[in-house]
């Protein structure tokens, strides 16, 4: 599989850390241009790419992964969401210096993020835990439980087999309306830490 990313900062790469040892490729991009991630991807090592942001949104699915005040701006930058998988990773964080909300009273930051990418198959993921919960890279990681939602279930299908692929447990919380105002920075299971057993989620 082919990933995009459209921002190449903390939740891209660590992703990319996550999928590139089982044989997905990813395409990291930014405003700055291809060649500004030249360090990233050497880094990141055999099958990542820099791509333009165009480029990135024209793989098997797409990650949102900017700050939120790029959000209008980055979806801007691809001519075309129709038919796509975009997987909105990000939170309404109005500022962080002082750290602030934005308005979490109407419609979820997913369904914002829907309406900038008119046509997108729009999924809610990796948004939900701060990356250090996850930046474990070993098999013997524990499976921590990774929240998603969306409207389209062809499009959460091949989010949560990625989310099991690399290792952690994929749980569903229904539509963007409900399951993404769970889940989104501000919601009741935003920063919730649950680690999957066999057995239990403890």
């Amino acid at each position: 599989m082919r990933i995009g990313f459209i921002g190449a900062g903390g939740v891209a790469q660590t992703i990319s850390k996550h999928v590139l040892p089982i044989g997905h490729r990813v395409l990291l991009s930014n405003t700055r241009g291809p060649e500004s991630l030249a360090k990233v991807v050497k880094e990141l090592g055999p099958g990542a790419e820099a791509a333009t942001p165009q480029q990135a949104a024209e793989q098997d699915i797409v990650i949102l992964a900017v700050m939120w005040p790029h959000v209008k701006a980055a979806l801007a930058s691809v001519s075309d969401w129709r038919g796509r998988v975009l997987v909105d990773a990000t939170n309404r964080i109005a500022s962080m210096n002082p750290f602030s909300l934005g308005d979490i009273s109407g419609p979820t930051s997913s369904e914002i993020v829907a309406n900038h990418a008119r046509g997108a198959k729009m999924v809610k993921a990796f948004n939900s835990v701060p990356m250090a919960w996850i930046s474990d890279f070993t098999v013997s990681k524990p499976r921590t439980v990774l929240f998603m939602s969306g409207d389209d279930a062809g499009a959460k299908k091949p989010v949560s087999d990625l989310i099991n692929q690399i290792g952690f447990e994929p749980l569903d919380l229904g539509s963007l309306e409900i399951g993404g105002r769970l889940q989104q920075l501000g919601g009741s299971l935003a920063g919730v830490r649950l680690i999957f057993n066999e057995r239990l989620i403890l």
